[in-house]
């Protein structure tokens, strides 16, 4: 089949998609009709000028990239919408003010007191997490047999998909209605922790399995403990690989709202202390500008959301390069 029919159908299909568009007036719907008219005649095109196989093998590619199309527009409708509405608010003053002393009717405020809570609530699940979550994920990997090793696979595979609030209410219960300490950034931290665990030890744990046997054995054959072999072999090795989890777990914690309602409270001023008093954070000030029901609280949510959106594509990226930077050369 010349190279220039699939081209040809795709301009016919943008056609078609403009012109469902025109009389319908829904987007979805014309680029469902484009789609479709573009993997119908690209098929069947395949069919008459080439043969059976070579048919069936476009059908299955047009369908990928479908699939890939379906699953990339919602993403970039919701990124583009989140810059539109949020960008004109985000600014310098933005990111180094609170909403210490604003009120219903100014117009002013900002969400430093948010980035400073985000950050510390993070980073200390962070600090309790990946630790706990590498033992455990070692433990598994190099030392675990039997039933001990199942149940806390068991437990790992549970605790992946459990529900934000459940471990906010866990934290809730047992930190603060049992022990008597009061809500805090640390409180929040303990549920983000929780929240961080299965995702650090998935991670881990498939990254270390990845390190070739070989190196273990060479290490051991030279009179090196185990202890050792894993600290100076294979965790080294599979270092790019535990990294990119665990930003990858922050990203997936950094957002949580539901947790830091019942542990956190809310603030409007800066505190940088977690351990002492209510604190706010990025999801919780969006929460709070999305319900204030002022004029100017809608742009500020918006800008909130923007600011959080930036970060985890941020931590996204330095994973990447992380992971980029530490694979395994070439020739080496």
């Amino acid at each position: 089949m010349p190279n220039w029919i699939p081209w040809a159908l795709g301009a016919a299909a943008v056609a078609v998609g403009l012109l469902t568009k025109a009389v319908q007036g829904n987007w979805a719907l014309a680029g469902g009709y484009a789609g479709l008219f573009f993997i119908v005649g690209v098929t069947v095109a395949s069919w008459r000028m080439e043969d059976r196989r070579r048919a069936k093998d476009r059908l299955a590619t047009s369908l990928v990239y479908g699939a890939f199309v379906v699953a990339i527009v919602p993403l970039i409708s919701i990124l583009g919408y989140t810059i539109q509405e949020g960008f004109q608010e985000l600014s310098p003053y933005f990111l180094s003010h609170s909403m210490r002393g604003v009120g219903p009717r100014d117009d002013t405020g900002g969400i430093y007191h948010a980035i400073i809570g985000t950050l510390e609530q993070v980073g200390l699940a962070t600090l309790i997490a990946v630790p706990i979550g590498l033992m455990t994920a070692i433990y598994l990997v190099e030392y675990g047999t039997g039933r001990l090793a199942r149940a806390i696979t068991f437990f790992v595979d549970v605790m992946t998909g459990i529900p934000s609030i459940v471990a906010g209410l866990f934290v809730y219960s047992f930190w603060i209605m049992v022990l008597g300490f009061k809500a805090s950034g640390f409180a929040g931290s303990l549920a983000l922790m929780i929240l961080m665990l299965p995702t650090v030890v998935r991670a881990a744990e498939e990254m270390l399995k990845l390190v070739p046997n070989e190196l273990r054995e060479a290490s051991l054959a030279l009179g090196i403990p185990k202890w050792r072999t894993i600290l100076k072999v294979v965790l080294p090795t599979a270092l790019g690989g535990i990294i990119t989890g665990i930003m990858l777990a922050i990203a997936r914690v950094i957002g949580e709202t539901a947790p830091l309602l019942l542990l956190v409270g809310t603030a409007q001023s800066i505190n940088t202390n977690p351990f002492d008093g209510w604190q706010s954070s990025i999801p919780l000030y969006v929460f709070e500008q999305n319900h204030a029901g002022n004029q100017f609280s809608p742009a500020r949510a918006w800008a909130g959301a923007l600011t959080l959106i930036i970060i985890v594509m941020v931590l996204n990226l330095v994973a990447r390069l992380i992971a980029r930077w530490k694979a395994p050369k070439a020739g080496r």
